[in-house]
C-alpha cells in the first residue's frame, strides 16, 4: 500500500504503474530490470543506512550487506557526481558576511549563466558557533562570563532586566547577542557559470546583508504592510512599544520560503520565539522584552532580541525581498499571519486571485492560506506584490474523511476551538482573556466554557475593526485554534505540483507539554498509530482547482518509517522541491542529538520500557536528501541520493534551470559533536530491520564532532551552500 497510495493520489502521471505492487515487483523479471534500469539511468543510490525496497536484495542479501555501516563527515553523493562549496559562513558578502545556518535558497535568473541567489540564515548552534567563532570572524565574544553567570541559575535563565546598566555582564551580553543576530537573516549572493561548468561566487553591486538588526544602526530598516501596521503605529498600547511605529529592526529566524513569477524571494521567519517575546495581549501589543530570559543551550540561544530591546509582534512574518533591487531589504506582509512561518508555496493564475499557502512549524501547527483580494494579471509582474496589501488570511480544517474547509480568520469568525480530547496530547492553547497571552487547555469542558463566552473572534481582540484584524493575525496560531483549525504534525514546507495540487511535508507527528500536538483523527500511522513520529507528505486539491476555494480534498500520500512497518524508509520529511522534469525530491530534518545513537537488540530503554520513536530515529543515519520518482517504472518508491556530514540538515534544495545543478545548504554541521578531534569515532551497535521485519544487529562506525566543509584534521565545522552536478556535466534532471 505504501507505493500504490503514493501513485494514485499523487496524481502526477503514474500511469499504469499504480496497479503495481512493489513486493511482487522483483519477482518479476522484465519489471524487475525496467526498475533497475530506470534508477540507475538516473543515478546508482547512495549505500544507506538501513536496507531499503527499492534495493531488491533478499533477506539474507540485506542482513549480509548490512551488518556493517561506516558514516562519513561529508556530503555523500552517488558516484559521478561533485559538488561546488560556493560559500561558507564568515565569507564576505556585500555590506556584512556569509551568516550562519543557511536554509533555504532561491535564484532568481540575470541571464542564462548568471543568477542572484537569496539565501535565508536561520539560527546559532551555540556550541560550534561559539567554538570556532574566533577563528572565523577573527574577534573573540566574552563567553566566559556569561556562562559562569548561566550556571549560576540553574536552567532558568538570566533575568537579564534586574541588571544595572553598567553592570558589565550586561555589556558581555549584549556583545553576544549582537554578534548572533548579524549572523541570522538573508542574504543575496551573486554567482555564475563558469567555462567548465562550474558555478562560482561572482560578487555585484546586488550583494547585501539584511540581519537581526538590520535598521538598528544603518538605517536600513524592513517595511510592513496589511492590518497589523494598525497596531506598530498606535500612540497608547497595553503593552511594549519599541517607539519605531511601523519600521521594523531586522529579520531572524529566517527558515524555508519561495520563489515568485515575478522575481522576488519570499523568506520566512520561524522559530523567533527563541529569540524574542511571542505572546501579544489583546491589543496585537506585545510582552516586555523583559519577559523572556537569556537562555544558552547546546544547540541554541535564547532571548537575544529581546535584550536588545526588539518588540515581538514584528516578528514571526513572511518577508519579501527583490534581489535585483540592492535597495530593498525586504517587506513583512502581515497579512500572511504571524506564526512560527515553515513553506510557501504561491499559486499565481492569471486572471484568478493570488494564493499563498503556508505552514506554522510547532507541534499542533496549522496550514494557512492567503487569497488576494485582487486578481493576477501578468504572473511575471512585479506589481503582483501590490495584491499581499489587500485579502485574507484563512487556516484549514482538516476533516478525517478526506474534505476540509478553509476559515477565515476574521473578526467575525465564530469561536469554535479545537478540544483537546482530538489532539495527541490531550492539550491545545487558546488566548486568554482578559490577561493577554496565551491559556493550556486541557479539557473539552474548558474549551466549550470558552466558545460560551466570546462568539466571534473580534470578541477576543481590541480596537477598532482594522485594529482588531490586525490584533488576529500577530496572534494568528491562538486565533486559528479559537476558530477551529486543525492542529498538524508540524507542516515544514509546502509545494506547488504542475496540476495546482499543494503537497505539504508534515514532520513530526508527536506532541510536547508547551504547543501541543496534532489531531489524532487526521495523523495517523501506517499501524494506526497516534504520535507517529516519522512524518508524512499530503496532497491538498482546492475545489474545482480554484486557488479562492473554500473547500479541499486531501491525502496521506507518503508515509515515513521503517519499510517493514509501512514506511518508505525516511524518517521526518523537511522540504520538498520539484525538479525541471517533474519529479518529487525531499530532504529530511532528524533531530542531531538521536542519529547514530546505540539501539539495543530489544530495542529497549535501560528500564525495560520500548525504546520511542524519536529515539528510534538513530537507525536511520544522517540526515539524507531523496529522490521520489513520479512517473515510470520507479515511482512511487523512494530513493536515497544524498546524505549530509555529521549531525547536518541538508535543507533549501534549490534545481537550477540548466537542469544539471542542484543548490543546497548544508546546515548546522556538529551541531551536538562540535568539532571533531583527531579523527575521532566511535562504534555504536543497532537493532536493525530487514524489509520484511527480520531484526539483526549492525555495527556501526560513526565519527564524532564535524571537520566540514574543510575536511582537515582540528578543522572547525562551518555552514555552507555548495552545487551538486554530475562530474561529466550532463543533466540529471
Amino acid at each position: 500500500m505504501k507505493r500504490r497510495n503514493f501513485l494514485g493520489l499523487l496524481g502526477l502521471g503514474a500511469g499504469s504503474a499504480v496497479a503495481l505492487d512493489w513486493q511482487k515487483v522483483w519477482a518479476n523479471p522484465g519489471t524487475a530490470s525496467a526498475l533497475r534500469q530506470a534508477i540507475a539511468a538516473k543515478f546508482q543510490p547512495i549505500p544507506f543506512a538501513i536496507p531499503l525496497d527499492f534495493e531488491g536484495a533478499s533477506i539474507a542479501e540485506q542482513i549480509a550487506s548490512h551488518r556493517t555501516f561506516t558514516v562519513q563527515d561529508n556530503l555523500v553523493l552517488p558516484e559521478g557526481f561533485t559538488y561546488d562549496l560556493l560559500a561558507v559562513w564568515g565569507d564576505r558578502l556585500g555590506n556584512g558576511h556569509v551568516g550562519y545556518n543557511n536554509d533555504y535558497l532561491g535564484f532568481v535568473a540575470t541571464d542564462p549563466d548568471r543568477g542572484d541567489l537569496v539565501v535565508n540564515f536561520e539560527y546559532v548552534c551555540a556550541k560550534p558557533w561559539l567554538e570556532a567563532y574566533e577563528t572565523v570572524m577573527g574577534r573573540s565574544l566574552p563567553i566566559e562570563p556569561v556562562t559562569r553567570a548561566l550556571a549560576q541559575t540553574g536552567g532558568q535563565g538570566l533575568d537579564w532586566g534586574r541588571l544595572a546598566p553598567a553592570d558589565p555582564l550586561r555589556e558581555a551580553l549584549r556583545q553576544i547577542a549582537t554578534a548572533a543576530l548579524e549572523d541570522l537573516g538573508i542574504g543575496v549572493i551573486s554567482i555564475q557559470r563558469d567555462r567548465a561548468g562550474r558555478w562560482r561566487r561572482q560578487p555585484s553591486r546586488r550583494e547585501r546583508r539584511v540581519t537581526g538588526l538590520s535598521g538598528l544602526t544603518d538605517g536600513h530598516y524592513l517595511q510592513a504592510t496589511g492590518p497589523a501596521t494598525a497596531i506598530f503605529r498606535k500612540a497608547t498600547m497595553r503593552g511594549y512599544n519599541d517607539q519605531l511605529g511601523d519600521r521594523i529592526i531586522g529579520t531572524f529566524a529566517n527558515c524555508a520560503g519561495g520563489t515568485s513569477p515575478w522575481g522576488t524571494v519570499f523568506s520566512a521567519e520561524e522559530n523567533f520565539q527563541d529569540v524574542v517575546v511571542e505572546p501579544v495581549h489583546a491589543d496585537g501589543s506585545s510582552f516586555a522584552p523583559e519577559t523572556l530570559r537569556f537562555k544558552m543551550d547546546t544547540d541554541d540561544f535564547m532571548g537575544c532580541g529581546s535584550l536588545l530591546g526588539l518588540a515581538g509582534n514584528k516578528y514571526g512574518w513572511m518577508v519579501e525581498i527583490d534581489p535585483k533591487n540592492p535597495q530593498d531589504y525586504g517587506t513583512k506582509h502581515t497579512w500572511l499571519g504571524r506564526f512560527r512561518h515553515e513553506a510557501v508555496a504561491l499559486r499565481v493564475v492569471p486572471d484568478r486571485p493570488l494564493a499563498i499557502y503556508s505552514g506554522c512549524d510547532r507541534r499542533g501547527g496549522h496550514i494557512y492560506k492567503f487569497v488576494s483580494q485582487g486578481r493576477v494579471r501578468n504572473p511575471q509582474d512585479k506589481r503582483n506584490s501590490q495584491l499581499l496589501q489587500e485579502g485574507m488570511l484563512y487556516a484549514a480544517q482538516f476533516d478525517p474523511d478526506g474534505t476540509g474547509r478553509w476559515i477565515p480568520l476574521a473578526p467575525d469568525t465564530p469561536v469554535d476551538p479545537v478540544l483537546p480530547s482530538h489532539c495527541v496530547g490531550g492539550m491545545v492553547t487558546l488566548p486568554q482573556r482578559p490577561a493577554g497571552g496565551i491559556t493550556w487547555v486541557r479539557d473539552d469542558a474548558v474549551a466549550l466554557a470558552f466558545k460560551a463566552k466570546f462568539a466571534t473572534l473580534g470578541d477576543l481582540y481590541e480596537g477598532t475593526p482594522a485594529e482588531r484584524q490586525g490584533a488576529i493575525l500577530i496572534d494568528a496560531h491562538f486565533a486559528a485554534n479559537a476558530a477551529g483549525a486543525t492542529c498538524t504534525a508540524r507542516p515544514e514546507d509546502t509545494e506547488l505540483a504542475a496540476d495546482g495540487s499543494v503537497l505539504i511535508a508534515f514532520t513530526s507527528g508527536s506532541t510536547n507539554s508547551l504547543d501541543g500536538g496534532p489531531d489524532r483523527r487526521v495523523f495517523v500511522g501506517p499501524q494506526g498509530e497516534g504520535a507517529y513520529e516519522y512524518g508524512w507528505v499530503a496532497r491538498l486539491v482546492e475545489a474545482d482547482q480554484d486557488p479562492a476555494a473554500l473547500t479541499f480534498r486531501w491525502q496521506l500520500i507518503a508515509t515515513g518509517g521503517e519499510p517493514a512497518a509501512g514506511g518508505l524508509g525516511f524518517a521526518n520529511p523537511d522540504n520538498l522541491a520539484f525538479d525541471p522534469g517533474g519529479d518529487l525530491w525531499m530532504v529530511t530534518d532528524m533531530s542531531g542529538d538521536k542519529q547514530n545513537r546505540p539501539v539495543p537488540a530489544d530495542r529497549r530503554d535501560s528500564q525495560g520500557q520500548p525504546l520511542s520513536q524519536s529515539n528510534l530515529r538513530a537507525i536511520y543515519g544522517n540526515n539524507s536528501l531523496w529522490w521520489l520518482p513520479t512517473r515510470g517504472p520507479a515511482a512511487g518508491l523512494a530513493i536515497p541520493f544524498a546524505y549530509g556530514p555529521m549531525e547536518t540538515e541538508l535543507t533549501g534544495p534549490c534545481f537550477l534551470p540548466d537542469r544539471a545543478t542542484l543548490l543546497i545548504s548544508v546546515q548546522h554541521p556538529g551541531e551536538f559533536g562540535g568539532t571533531r578531534r583527531q579523527d575521532a569515532t566511535q562504534v555504536v551497535e543497532l537493532a536493525v530491520m530487514a524489509t520484511d521485519g527480520t531484526p539483526f544487529m549492525q555495527r556501526r562506525t560513526v565519527p564524532i564532532g564535524s571537520n566540514w566543509p574543510e575536511g582537515h584534521r582540528n578543522r572547525p565545522p562551518r555552514p555552507g551552500i555548495v552545487a551538486i552536478r554530475r562530474e561529466d556535466l550532463q543533466p540529471f534532471c
